[in-house]
């Protein structure tokens, strides 16, 4: 959210501070910068030999990292332009394996939401860009533009959940061969309205094509996917995942992923061999607080989950 004097609006930020940050000294990723404000609340955590690698696929946030001077003033303080997906290769690149917490905030900021030429509200009139990297891969309007009827559909109906979804996708096809195909956000909007009947009290009838086209064009769910698996193969035992999605197709991943790395498991092909432990512990989910969703709208729907990896087993003839 982004208040009167143009301020973005962090959501959850002590909590997933509180969360994250067990050892003043270490090591922690911050994978979704968007403008600094867990990054900042993280280093104020930190002692002199702490240090916060921050990433985020966005250029533009990148750019504002570095033209803030007290990140600039802050040795403890690296900003990289990648998508969290690659923190492997970048922290690597720094010469770092392991760390002691990774924070993924996911979803859209508001600097991105409230720029019309970004493309990614439907309250502004835009080029229909959504891509959260600029510099690479297929706008929304060159997807819809080259798509076939039923690939929007699915789109629309598998990262929108939206029920009407095969309509919306004939329409704009049938728009598209007029001569006509959708180019800005306010097209895209007028499209949906005309076709989408009902909508739950106070959505606008786009809301969900909207969220379903920039899932897809970033690939945001594949990426999430790969985040988190990297992100447990950085944590140091004892280090912490903390994840804050604002919608139920993120939030269903990060809790099947955490479910699924909290249990031991047994192969039923070797009844006699040692189970694979698991590696991760589920500490906490967490909803914004009352106070925090009426300041900040945008607050109501996060979700925190909170994991923390566990000791790793010592291998077989370690001599431990």
């Amino acid at each position: 959210m982004t208040t009167a004097t143009g301020e973005h609006i962090t959501v959850l930020l002590g909590e997933a501070v509180q969360a994250l940050v067990t050892a003043p000294e270490g090591r922690y990723v911050d994978a979704t910068f968007g403008r600094g404000g867990h990054t900042r609340a993280i280093l104020a955590e930190l002692s002199p030999a702490g240090r916060v690698i921050a990433i985020d696929r966005d250029p533009q946030a990148v750019l504002s990292a570095r033209e803030a001077p007290d990140l600039l003033a802050d040795p403890r303080f690296t900003i990289e332009h990648a998508s969290f997906s690659q923190m492997p290769a970048t922290l690597a690149a720094h010469g770092i394996d392991r760390v002691h917490g990774v924070l993924l905030d996911l979803g859209v900021s508001s600097p991105q939401i409230d720029d019309p030429a970004r493309g990614f509200s439907f309250r502004f009139d835009g080029p229909l860009d959504m891509r959260m990297d600029t510099t690479r891969g297929e706008s929304a309007a060159e997807f819809l533009a080259r798509a076939d009827e039923r690939h929007i559909a699915e789109v629309i109906r598998d990262y929108g959940e939206e029920r009407f979804a095969l309509q919306v996708a004939k329409a704009l096809v049938a728009r598209r061969e007029s001569g006509r195909p959708v180019r800005t956000t306010g097209e895209l909007s007028e499209v949906v309205a005309g076709t989408v009947r009902t909508r739950e009290a106070g959505q606008n009838p786009a809301t969900r094509t909207f969220q379903a086209l920039r899932i897809f064009v970033n690939a945001e769910l594949e990426e999430l996917e790969q985040a988190l698996i990297a992100a447990l193969e950085l944590l140091l035992p004892g280090g912490r995942l903390v994840v804050i999605s604002f919608h139920s197709l993120e939030d269903r991943i990060v809790k099947t992923f955490i479910a699924r790395e909290s249990k031991t498991e047994f192969d039923r092909r070797a009844p006699f061999a040692a189970p694979k432990p698991h590696r991760l512990a589920a500490l906490a989910r967490v909803k914004p607080g009352y106070a925090e969703t009426l300041a900040n709208p945008r607050a109501r729907s996060a979700v925190m989950r909170v994991a923390e990896r566990t000791a790793e087993p010592f291998a077989p003839g370690s001599g431990a």
